[in-house]
């Protein structure tokens, strides 16, 4: 069995000081990092990003007369409304600096590594690292882990009530054995964690 860690969108923007700062999200920043550098049993890495174009249907800005966090619907789903985050090619979209480091250590290194990007459709946004939300389209991290013969992933980042639990709900529904580390992830509201834990336990996911 290959195992893989996927370390989801551990970006600036996503951190204190960003425009979408997750509460204590800097805090697991040197438990992640350490993860990657010392993650020796792992056969793969893989990073996630969300890349969204100016203007992303995501965004409040892109909705006149809307309010942030108000939800509406995009694509056929229901859409919170975020403020402007992780946009393509700007400093808020890079890996935080920690992050950046140990994966700069690691392919240095020769480690097998991938990105994913993810939210670059305007039309609708993309929580987990393997379908977007309304399943318009596929990145190509299944096919990838498959290529590699992966079939566990540990998962970790930002934000376990977001993209760590679509990308670990999809994951398991795809047949990987799949955990989610908690000293490795926090949420964007830390009151739903144990109902976010309860939802992962029950579709299959380890918590640990």
């Amino acid at each position: 069995m290959k195992q893989a860690l996927v370390v989801v969108d551990m970006q600036n923007d996503f951190l204190p000081g960003g425009p979408l700062a997750v509460p204590e999200g800097d805090t697991i920043l040197p438990f992640v990092a350490n993860l990657i550098r010392m993650g020796r049993q792992y056969d793969l890495l893989v990073f996630t990003k969300d890349w969204h174009p100016e203007g992303h249907g995501s965004f409040a800005s892109a909705h006149p007369g809307a309010s942030l966090f108000e939800v509406r619907e995009l694509s056929g789903k229901p859409q919170v409304l975020w403020p402007d985050h992780c946009v393509q090619n700007t400093s808020g979209a890079c890996l935080a600096d920690e992050i950046e480091e140990a994966l700069s250590e690691v392919i240095a290194a020769g480690r097998k590594t991938l990105l994913v990007k993810k939210g670059q459709s305007r039309r609708v946004d993309s929580y987990s690292a393997f379908y977007d939300n309304a399943r318009l389209y596929e990145t190509k991290l299944k096919d990838d882990l498959h290529a590699y013969e992966i079939t566990e992933l540990d998962v970790v980042g930002l934000a376990l009530d977001y993209c760590v639990k679509a990308t670990a709900l999809d994951a398991v529904s795809l047949g990987f054995k799949t955990r989610v580390l908690l000293q490795g992830t926090r949420a964007v509201d830390s009151a739903s964690r144990d109902q976010i834990v309860a939802e992962l336990v029950a579709a299959g996911v380890t918590v640990s």
